[in-house]
């Protein structure tokens, strides 16, 4: 591991204008937010598997994922938050939308199973401290591409140094979103090799029910 580097595995300022770009970003958040609770009040979650992703399981058996503090952004129901749980990491998991955020605290407290769960922007949100591992599943795709880069230096942010990175990055083939396509040319140039030490071999592939990879 060199220095400063981490592994991904695949996948109150001053300012005279300040009120008024603090407006804008909060629009830009609720207008998010707002989004995000319709598509789960009208059940638009197709890339939610039911169940805990094959991937998951695949880097959990070969000891890929640090038994650390492990961060789930964009966590949505959490299926994966609730078996990284039982594997004997301490998760947080964030997303913008209450619904799926109120479900997944009601089922831990049913389960007897404690995260530390959280409903916020993650363009906006700060922990208070880095993180062992990011399991990064269907967040990135979620995101206008527009964002990418700075979602990129956040998870760098988040992240120990030496920290993992297990992303799944997910290919529609198709214009739009979200889910916007993530490419793995286009993902090896936003987690670029100067910050980012991918792994050595052909990439794991999952296939989703409905038919993305």
């Amino acid at each position: 591991m060199l220095p400063g580097k981490y592994r991904a595995i695949r996948g109150a300022y001053r300012c005279c204008f300040g009120q008024w770009i603090l407006c804008g970003a909060w629009v830009l958040m609720e207008t998010r937010q707002r989004e995000w609770e319709q598509r789960y009040r009208e059940g638009k979650t197709g890339w939610d598997r039911g169940t805990v992703s094959p991937a998951l399981a695949y880097w959990l058996d070969r000891d890929r994922v640090p038994r650390g503090r492990v961060l789930v952004p964009g966590c949505g129901h959490g299926h994966e938050v609730v078996e990284l749980i039982r594997a004997g990491c301490a998760v947080t998991a964030v997303d913008i939308a209450a619904q799926p955020v109120m479900r997944l605290k009601g089922a831990l407290a049913e389960s007897g199973l404690h995260a530390n769960v959280v409903q916020a922007d993650l363009l906006r949100w700060r922990p208070a401290e880095p993180f062992d591992a990011v399991y990064e599943q269907t967040c990135l795709c979620a995101l206008d591409p527009a964002h990418w880069a700075d979602y990129e230096q956040r998870l760098a942010d988040w992240l120990l140094p030496g920290g993992s990175l297990l992303a799944l990055f997910m290919r529609t083939g198709g214009d739009g979103g979200p889910p916007f396509d993530c490419p793995m040319p286009d993902m090896r140039a936003l987690f670029a090799a100067q910050r980012w030490q991918w792994p050595v071999g052909q990439a794991l592939e999952v296939p989703h029910p409905n038919g993305l990879l």
